[in-house]
């Protein structure tokens, strides 16, 4: 999968724009358009990273047109949620940046870094990064770019220090993505004994991730078949374990908590061998329809 870089000019996220910008393609207008500033009321720079994070998230497509999940969220009569109030759309909203891959530092993080370690610097996130391309055969790899995109994942993701100015804070509680806490910071040594900023993403139990939600990253992934075994949940590429940082027991119950509410489903554990089994042609929509609207 291609990987791609920069395009947020250094913006995190912020929590009103994905509707902004979703509101502002309904009315059939242009990002490309000179009217962009004026109609979206912010400047220019913010005006390309709005459509740039529309994108990243899966709302709209590379032609700007709007997908099927936008129009699920963010219509303003039908919408499950357009004004992101339920932390279930942050969840989602986090799932669809990750499964999109338009920012890979995210896909990348979830899926494949953290296996080796919760803690870490943006040094050794920088480091694996190079590596990865370089194994691709890109040898110019412009450093500055992706260290602002780790720089920027990590504003969206962690909740800023009362240690930060009065604007970053207000800039950084501004994030879409704080609510989810899936981030801590904390200082110590690095290997080269520098007291230097440390990152943790640890899998947990996740109480307040909806199973509707791990349902639905289930029934989206094209991959999966019928029987889905327990460690692809747990550990495969875009599985829930990786995309929502569940940890076994966090997984399995959220399984049992899907199966014993949703008729066509079942979990086995037979001869060591644990399957989720889809029997019925229940869809994602189905899903997120019967959380939303009961």
């Amino acid at each position: 999968m291609k990987l791609q870089f920069s395009g947020h000019e250094s913006f995190i996220c912020k929590h009103f724009w994905l509707k902004k910008g979703y509101d502002y393609i309904v009315k059939n207008n242009d990002f490309n358009s000179e009217s962009a500033v004026i109609g979206l009321g912010v400047g220019k720079n913010m005006v390309t990273s709005i459509n740039y994070w529309l994108k990243s998230f899966g709302i709209l497509d590379s032609n700007n047109l709007r997908t099927e999940l936008a129009d699920k969220i963010f219509d303003e009569i039908k919408g499950y949620d357009p004004y992101i109030e339920n932390l279930a759309t942050v969840w989602l909203l986090h799932f669809s940046l990750i499964k999109t891959n338009k920012a890979s530092v995210y896909s990348m993080f979830f899926n494949e870094f953290r296996k080796g370690r919760t803690d870490f610097t943006k040094e050794q996130f920088l480091s694996y990064i190079k590596r990865m391309l370089e194994g691709e055969g890109q040898k110019n790899v412009n450093v500055n770019t992706i260290n602002n995109d780790i720089s920027v994942f990590i504003r969206n993701y962690l909740k800023p220090s009362f240690k930060e100015t009065k604007i970053d804070i207000e800039e950084d509680f501004s994030s879409l993505m704080i609510d989810l806490d899936l981030m801590k910071s904390y200082k110590a040594e690095n290997a080269e004994g520098k007291i230097v900023e440390w990152y943790k993403v640890e899998n947990s139990l996740q109480v307040d991730l909806p199973p509707e939600v791990v349902l639905f990253s289930i029934l989206d992934n094209e991959a999966y078949g019928k029987s889905i075994s327990f460690k692809e949940l747990l550990v495969g590429p875009n599985s829930p374990g990786n995309i929502f940082a569940l940890n076994e027991e966090g997984l399995y119950q959220k399984l049992d908590t899907i199966v014993k509410k949703i008729k066509g489903l079942t979990y086995t554990e037979t001869a060591g061998i644990r399957e989720l089994q889809i029997k019925s042609s229940i869809t994602k929509w189905d899903i997120l329809n019967g959380y939303y609207k009961g």
